[in-house]
């Protein structure tokens, strides 16, 4: 797919937008040549977020939801220079980075469960592709639901869901340019302008980005530009019809991570963090032209009934490239560097990737009594079709080099590409229905179920078929919320949820095949409290099993994907926000984490920590607002890991290799003020202030490898409101 044809114009447009208000307020008055009036404000006193509709099929308080959930806020995001899902999920320590691969995607996992990039990524409420980069200009918060969701979302991977939720039009007119620089000299520039008709009637929201991006990894360059609008009209009183729209290009070149070195499979030392593998003069950028169109309808039947329907399409187009440092030939390594550094090269590519999924759902949501028990009732039908059109990658050999002395082949000339062809169809038939009974003042009962119909075909280059799937289930959810304050609430939950089943990865003789659905069952208990409205706490243990997926060797040079025993993840989290003082903010979270393989009869991974799975994680974060500045905001975010196992396959689980685990402090502030009448606000921060290298990913994807956290970073921007 061509790039986006008028990004060069749209990035003069979001810096001329960035500028022009300055310059609009320093020649407002044309008689007089001063410097316009400086006048400061104060900063917001509460960015905590009290509601959320993830746990549920509305907007719920998160005091009322039997569910761990966290919001990340606009205004969070705006202070830190949230610029991807990355940065986002910094200040949840439930949630951990799963090939974070810089260039390519935002990929997690939640509770020690690697995410679907086809299941359990959100928009509101709907499934979207998350293969490629997640905008964020268009985004007004983003919810984290931790734990199995099987009667939200039916088939999702068991760690937890994160919606994207997005802008909306604005009652009051808002017009808002961003610039910013950070980096080794990333150029960003944004604008955010809503508003509606006078009569209320019609409204709009529009944002636009563009970005020249020279990431922190020496070599890793390309360019971003994004624009969407969304839109609501009021069709009556009763009704609204609301559409959303969104468009992004990027092209970057991605960096792949790092293997264990030779046969004795030592962790590699002396590497940069801004050291950058894909760098040979033919290397290619991973291209991606996506797009969003949503439509909702909401309909008020009556004081009691409402209804909603709700349709979203999501799709990718990629053309995928990367010079692949992966194995050792010299020493027999079909996977893993040789003890030198050395590794082998591969051109690995494939272009006209296109993938899809259109999703929708209808709701009719309202209350009942019955006796004295209050019922708020959800009944609902939901669809997803899912195309994927993809070729086999080719990866011709190259040559040997090395991570300590890289070998360059400026004459090699790169594979011709193969042919397109339909590789995955699914079809999914979902009904469900949720009761939540007031049983008294203070007990509340949530109970549900969902009926799920999947069918999916797999097929090979050749068209084959490859593997089927046509089955159905039936996913109960049962939660006893008691209040025992009416700022206190404990509650406890049993689920089950549906997984869509792991992908096999390059290499294995299974290679992209995708496994068969299966049941994970989760129990959770919870207390949540909220005494005041500059205190949020909330605690929660929990237990969840799904079938256990990872790459088996096979002993005769070869490996196989394989479902074996169970992955039984326990844990324990913490959560906390409190304005300690009217100037001072101060919040954390913390995640306690045991995740084995139970069950497999396989001494090499039976009873050892999952890998890529730290067993303790935490994030604190502080706002401070300075005394007699009031403009002046401060605030710093302090994240720390434990060490943790990286087992890409059974056989080198048994190695017991060890990622050490890492402190990193970041820093920030935020300075608001009007220039003459241009409310301006300036923003800087440095992130991994000491310049700490540390794995920050120890992924079993792609085979498994090693990802450098980010070294010292930089960043300033300037936010005008004109």
């Amino acid at each position: 797919m061509p790039a986006f044809p008028f990004r060069h114009k749209l990035s003069v447009l979001a810096v001329a937008c960035t500028f022009s208000p300055a310059a609009l307020a320093q020649s407002a008055d044309t008689e007089d040549s001063a410097l316009p009036e400086l006048v400061v404000s104060s900063a917001s006193a509460d960015t905590q977020a009290r509601r959320a509709s993830i746990g549920s099929f509305s907007d719920r308080s998160l005091l009322e939801t039997p569910a761990s959930i966290t919001v990340v806020t606009q205004e969070q995001m705006q202070d830190r220079s949230v610029r991807s899902a990355t940065d986002a999920v910094k200040w949840d320590a439930s949630v951990q980075n799963s090939y974070n691969a810089v260039g390519l995607a935002d990929w997690f996992a939640i509770r020690g469960f690697v995410l679907d990039q086809g299941a359990n990524y959100r928009k509101d409420g709907l499934v979207i592709l998350a293969q490629a980069m997640v905008p964020m200009e268009n985004k007004e918060r983003i919810e984290i639901l931790k734990g199995l969701a099987g009667l939200q979302s039916g088939i999702a991977a068991a760690g937890g869901m994160l919606n994207y939720v997005t802008k909306r039009p604005t009652d009051t007119p808002l017009h808002t340019a961003t610039f910013e620089v950070r980096e080794r000299g990333t150029v960003y520039s944004a604008v955010d302008i809503g508003g509606r008709t006078e009569n209320g009637i019609f409204g709009y929201r529009i944002n636009a980005a563009a970005e020249d991006i020279k990431s922190y990894i020496d070599g890793s360059t390309g360019n971003r530009n994004f624009i969407s609008g969304a839109f609501d009209f009021h069709l009556s009183p009763r009704a609204l019809l609301q559409l959303d729209l969104d468009y992004q290009h990027k092209s970057q070149l991605t960096v792949p991570g790092f293997q264990l070195l030779g046969p004795e499979q030592r962790i590699p030392t002396g590497i940069r963090a801004k050291q950058m593998l894909n760098d040979q003069s033919w290397s290619s950028p991973v291209v991606d032209d996506s797009h969003n169109i949503g439509v909702k309808f909401n309909y008020t039947l009556n004081d009691h009934w409402r209804t909603t329907l709700q349709a979203n399409q999501s799709v990718l187009h990629r053309d995928d490239a990367v010079a692949l440092p992966s194995g050792c030939a010299a020493q027999g390594l079909y996977v893993g560097y040789c003890s030198d550094g050395g590794y082998s090269l591969y051109d690995l590519r494939r272009k006209n990737d296109k993938r899809s999924i259109t999703t929708t759902q209808a709701l009719l949501q309202g209350d009942v009594t019955t006796g004295v028990v209050k019922h708020d009732l959800t009944v609902g039908l939901s669809t997803l079709r899912r195309r994927d059109h993809f070729a086999d990658y080719v990866s011709p050999y190259v040559g040997d080099s090395n991570i300590y002395n890289p070998v360059y082949y400026d004459n090699y000339s790169p594979a011709e590409v193969k042919p397109v062809h339909l590789r995955r169809k699914d079809e999914e038939r979902a009904m469900f229905v949720q009761d939540v009974m007031t049983l008294t003042e203070q007990l509340k009962l949530h109970a549900g179920l969902r009926y799920v119909q999947l069918k999916r075909d797999q097929f090979n280059s050749s068209g084959t078929t490859t593997r089927s799937t046509d089955d159905q289930f039936i996913l109960p959810s049962a939660a006893l919320v008691y209040n025992v304050q009416p700022a206190v609430a404990v509650y406890g939950s049993y689920s089950q949820g549906l997984e869509p089943g792991g992908e096999a990865p390059t290499g294995t003789t299974n290679a992209e095949i995708i496994m068969d659905p299966s049941r994970s069952r989760q129990i959770e208990l919870g207390v949540k409290a909220e005494p005041s409205s500059k205190v949020s706490l909330s605690a929660a243990v929990f237990q969840i099993k799904r079938q256990n997926e990872y790459v088996n060797d096979n002993g005769n040079g070869t490996q196989t994907y394989v479902m074996n025993g169970m992955q039984v993840n326990r844990g324990l989290e913490l959560a906390a926000q409190n304005r300690m003082t009217r100037d001072w903010m101060l919040g954390g979270s913390f995640t306690a984490l045991q995740a084995r393989a139970e069950g497999t009869d396989d001494a090499r991974i039976e009873g050892k920590q999952v890998g890529n799975v730290p067993r303790f994680k935490s994030a604190v974060y502080s706002e401070y607002t300075w005394p007699g500045l009031p403009a002046l905001k401060l605030n710093a975010t302090w994240l720390y890991s434990s060490s943790k196992n990286f087992s890409p396959s059974n056989d080198i689980a048994a190695l017991n290799k060890k990622v050490e685990g890492y402190h990193v402090l970041n820093l920030g502030a935020r300075y608001t003020a009007k220039l003459g009448n241009t409310a301006t606000t300036f923003r800087a921060g440095v992130d991994n202030v000491f310049n700490k290298f540390y794995w920050g990913d120890a992924s079993s994807a792609f085979g498994g490898y090693m990802i450098p956290g980010a070294p010292r970073v930089f960043r300033v921007s300037a936010q005008i409101d004109f």
